[in-house]
């Protein structure tokens, strides 16, 4: 990359400017300008979607604290139930959702605005389509918990709470597309308050359910169900009734027309990050085969919990990384799409830095907010050193895996996923688990190599992609598909 290029990536024609006027303070000059622009851009949509996830992921880790307090048992069928079933299905859905941003993204850049409402109707026919596929991991949570090597109590309490996740499940079709549909055209806030709201209504739903009226861990359940549709429910009336006029004209069956090419890409980004949030899961999975289960799940689904919450901030750059990228290819400025990483990853490492260190300094103390037992605090403390290295590789893996979002190549980030965790870093850690009998400690430990070496190969990735190719590819794709509709341009 060019330095007369990097300075002026928001401006593809200004490259006679630059040359022109090239100094040591003209240069510095407008490379802070194009850095200021582009964080300002950055930061309105990741600091959108960065809330949102707080707030959302704060509904799981709120109920957490407040199921924790009713019992050990009660914890870990929760624990067990939010870690693998909702982690997974969550996965596969927020996954999916994250095609409609790139679509959406590329259109909206390329000025076809008239296309996003169609991929958001398309988007809900396909998510809510696989939301019902994945049903059966919650009516059959507890043999399933059984077959995996899980206690008898815990799977029967796990299978109960399951069930009462189900509404909230049906509510990720709606709330993860229209999340992506909202961001594509950098409408920020009314996602940032919507979230707000549910977090602030669930927290005062649990304390009014566990606390006051004795409702034990249904209460917790029934608040945390509707703590998660009253985002999706503001956020679809929003749009419907005239939030987004220029992209959405009304239901349209043209819908259902094009359905295939678009349930392709959403399963590819599905499995994309599934794989990545189930890499993690697989070390709750493995604790039904280590002693004193309680308190092994009781503690590695805090550290889980908590690196989810943390992790919201990331996945806030991954995010806005997608969407500039999108728009910029899509508005045929490859300079401003590179610019974009740059800035993104910046920020992303200087945020996960500050985390790493607040981690470290307060990590004897972070089981206090979960729990009363001292046997689960001491494991907190000992694992938050592994949790604190997860912390700042995930501080910029996120961001490449948002370069791969916003190009529409999701399926490769599948395939390095697949070699990366499952042929590399899980079977590092299952040999360092229990050859080495380092317990789960060492799972861990060698899952984090998987997680160091797929971030080398994302490196490696976006340094090699050529960039104009990309821009003549996204847009004939982008022109073909504006085609294929019958509405007129706006």
């Amino acid at each position: 990359m060019e330095e007369g290029q990097l300075c002026s990536p928001l401006n593809p024609n200004g490259n006679d400017r630059t040359r022109e006027n090239f100094s040591p303070s003209s240069l510095t000059t407008t490379c802070s300008r194009s850095f200021w622009a582009e964080s300002k851009a950055i930061w309105s949509i990741a600091g959108a979607a960065i809330v949102s996830r707080i707030a959302t992921s704060g509904l799981t880790v709120i109920t957490q604290a407040f199921v924790g307090h009713i019992g050990d048992l009660e914890l870990a069928a929760f624990s067990l139930v939010v870690g693998l079933i909702v982690g997974f299905d969550s996965g596969i859905l927020i996954g999916m959702g994250n095609a409609l941003g790139t679509l959406c993204g590329q259109a909206f850049g390329a000025n076809k605005h008239h296309m996003l409402g169609i991929y958001l109707q398309r988007s809900w026919l396909v998510l809510m389509g696989f939301a019902v596929l994945l049903l059966p991991l919650f009516l059959f949570t507890t043999p399933i918990l059984r077959f995996l090597g899980q206690s008898k109590d815990v799977a029967q309490l796990s299978g109960r709470v399951a069930l009462w996740c189900i509404p909230f499940h049906f509510s990720f079709p709606f709330y993860f597309a229209i999340q992506r549909y909202l961001i594509s055209q950098r409408k920020n806030i009314i996602i940032a308050w919507s979230a707000a709201v549910g977090t602030i209504v669930s927290v005062l739903l649990n304390w009014l359910f566990v606390l006051k009226w004795n409702m034990g861990i249904d209460g917790a359940l029934a608040s945390l169900d509707i703590g998660w549709w009253i985002p999706a429910i503001i956020q679809f009336l929003y749009v419907t009734c005239g939030g987004c006029p220029l992209t959405w004209t009304g239901f349209s069956r043209e819908a259902f027309y094009e359905l295939w090419p678009f349930i392709k890409l959403s399963f590819a980004s599905g499995v994309m990050l599934c794989l990545e949030i189930w890499y993690y899961r697989i070390l709750v999975l493995m604790t039904g085969q280590i002693k004193n289960t309680e308190v092994i799940v009781n503690s590695l689904t805090i550290c889980l919990n908590i690196n989810d919450w943390e992790l919201s901030i990331p996945l806030g750059f991954l995010v806005a990384t997608s969407v500039r990228v999108a728009n910029q290819l899509g508005a045929r400025n490859p300079r401003g799409a590179k610019f974009s990483i740059l800035v993104s990853t910046v920020y992303s490492s200087l945020v996960g830095i500050m985390i790493l260190v607040l981690l470290l300094v307060f990590r004897g103390h972070l089981g206090y907010l979960f729990t009363n037992s001292t046997a689960v605090q001491e494991a907190v403390a000992k694992l938050a050193i592994l949790l604190a290295c997860t912390i700042i590789l995930n501080s910029v893996q996120p961001v490449l895996i948002g370069v791969a979002v916003g190009l529409g190549k999701q399926y490769l980030v599948a395939y390095v996923n697949i070699i990366c965790y499952y042929f590399i870093g899980l079977p590092f850690g299952l040999i360092l688990g229990f050859v080495f009998h380092l317990s789960i400690m060492g799972i861990w430990v060698g899952m984090i190599c998987g997680t160091a070496i797929q971030t080398i190969v994302l490196i490696f990735i976006t340094w090699r992609t050529n960039w104009e190719k990309e821009v003549i590819q996204i847009n004939h794709q982008v022109t073909t598909m504006s085609s294929i509709e019958s509405f007129p341009e706006e």
